[in-house]
């Protein structure tokens, strides 16, 4: 008898639930079905690619199945006995695709069942892309718990069939190394805790006017401006980032921020600023200026991968322009007004970007001051308010949604509840102007956090903005408090697995309110 009509018999003889019957996933998939009769996972079990065209070469689904059982684990010593039925030995994954580059728009979905009946018994993932698979492993991950009585993992409501894809291509996250510093070992444990979520982006923004901690190798200067020598990467570093972030499925999208937010490079190459009494935005008339840009995104690209860069744009206060004697001589020579200069600018460092093989994000200010004038496959970073994002996509351009009074971290008051129900499409009925919308993005700016607070900073208003941006809208529910008792299961689960996600009762980063069992904080 066939696999796949043998699970078809099992379903008719158990009964199955629908995904509203207690599914304690989060994300919510896109279809879900359950049985009720309760598994358990071999302390020996294993990963095979019976029928796969995946090699595996660079040992992606073998780091990550090994992840995955200790994750399941959660440090606990699992030394029981298997049961002699019921039980799992492993889990069988078929990646379709031979390919294992991570890009834009990669196919992420995939199909999972755990079936009761089989000899041996084992889990099936079904994935186009070694990248779907990695979802499916994190979903199976949250079907399983370790069961304290027979000290081996257990695994309820079986059998399960699951198929699941991303809403939307680009599910970020932003960091901020410039207003505080974050060790390497910080930044890879934000995107381990990515990954249980399915975030997709981690948007690096590196550098701003108060810190320059990256080498860039084409100007070794650059970094003179971190806040200390201990506080900076190196090159090794960032590759090191990245190829971690890759290895899980996790893009990295890097920034730099010009023309504004760049005081820190003129601490080792001070013809960079207007004058040395008037440090940013960086010198329009200098024709060094672009020389550095033009340097660092070379540099970039031989590290950075990632199709997108990102180059900021935002909050430019051009009288530094006018102050300067040279600078005001040179918009007078060139016919320009400061307005005509930033335009110049944000369009020529467009050109670099793109010379070197990107496509350019900016900052929303760019769209609203010369939208018409972006290159074409400008991607438009909305941040300042919510009814930007239809403007931008009927103006046929892209747009990322992180409109800062529902997706920025840093905002304390700013509770999961309002992470949740943020709709990126609100406004947008036309349905090839949806398709412009190619995700959204939770902001951590830095100024008050650093490695002490970041993870519950984060965690878990982030997940609940995770799930709008993965799960299907019929998936997502209207009223918040029926997606309370999944999200607080989830922050749990985060807190078992080292990550210090707060309570949901109260604002962001807040403390437990009393004593208690942790889905009651």
């Amino acid at each position: 008898m066939a696999p796949a009509l043998r699970l078809l018999l099992a379903f008719l003889a158990i009964g199955s639930c629908t995904a509203a019957d207690h599914v304690d996933l989060w994300p919510m998939p896109k279809t879900v079905s359950h049985g009720t009769q309760r598994l358990y996972v071999s302390n020996n079990a294993t990963m095979s690619m019976a029928g796969s065209k995946y090699s595996d070469g660079k040992a992606i689904l073998k780091d990550a199945f090994q992840r995955m059982l200790d994750l399941m684990k959660l440090n606990h010593n699992a030394d029981g006995a298997n049961p002699s039925s019921s039980l799992l030995t492993g889990v069988n994954i078929v990646v379709l695709s031979t390919q294992d580059e991570l890009g834009f728009e990669v196919d992420e979905s995939y199909n999972l069942t755990v079936p009761t009946i089989g000899e041996p018994l084992h889990a099936q993932i079904e994935a186009q892309t070694v990248f779907g698979a990695l979802h499916a492993l994190q979903t199976f991950s949250q079907l399983c718990h370790f069961e304290f009585t027979s000290r081996i993992i257990g695994l309820n409501s079986a059998p399960w069939m699951i198929s699941d894809a991303p809403r939307f291509p680009y599910r970020g996250l932003l960091i901020d190394t410039s207003r505080h510093y974050l060790p390497l070992a910080t930044i890879k444990g934000v995107i381990d805790a990515m990954t249980y979520s399915k975030l997709n982006v981690l948007h690096w923004h590196i550098v701003d006017e108060q810190s320059f901690p990256i080498e860039i190798p084409s100007y070794p200067k650059l970094w003179n401006g971190s806040y200390s020598y201990s506080e900076r990467y190196t090159m090794p570093d960032a590759i090191d980032i990245v190829r971690y972030a890759e290895k899980r499925g996790v893009n990295v999208l890097a920034e730099i921020d010009v023309p504004g937010h760049a005081r820190s490079w003129g601490v080792g190459y001070p013809e960079l600023w207007p004058s040395d009494s008037c440090r940013e935005p960086l010198d329009v008339s200098n024709n060094f200026t672009f020389k550095v840009i033009d340097g660092i995104l070379s540099d970039f690209s031989k590290v950075f991968k990632f199709k997108f860069v990102h180059l900021g744009g935002d909050e430019v206060n051009t009288s530094c322009w006018t102050e300067t004697p040279h600078i005001k001589e040179w918009l007078n020579n060139n016919h320009m007004n400061v307005s005509d200069a930033y335009r110049y600018f944000v369009l020529r460092a467009q050109k670099i970007a793109i010379s070197h093989g990107y496509e350019v994000i900016n900052w929303e200010e760019t769209f609203n001051n010369f939208g018409d004038k972006l290159d074409r496959k400008t991607v438009v970073h909305n941040w300042l308010g919510g009814d930007v994002a239809p403007k931008v996509v009927a103006a046929g351009l892209r747009c990322i949604v992180s409109n800062q009074d529902k997706w920025y971290l840093d905002h304390l008051d700013a509770t999961w509840e309002g992470f949740y129900l943020n709709e990126p499409l609100k406004g947008i009925n036309n349905t090839e102007q949806q398709r412009l919308v190619i995700g959204g993005e939770v902001c951590m700016w830095g100024e008050q956090i650093d490695a002490s607070d970041i993870e519950q900073t984060i965690w878990p208003r982030a997940a609940a903005a995770a799930e709008r941006l993965w799960s299907p809208l019929e998936q997502i529910a209207e009223d918040t408090r029926s997606a309370t008792s999944r999200l607080s299961r989830f922050r749990c689960l985060l807190n078992q697995r080292g990550v210090a996600a707060a309570p949901l009762a109260g604002n962001g980063r807040t403390a437990p309110y009393e004593p208690g069992p942790c889905v009651r904080q």
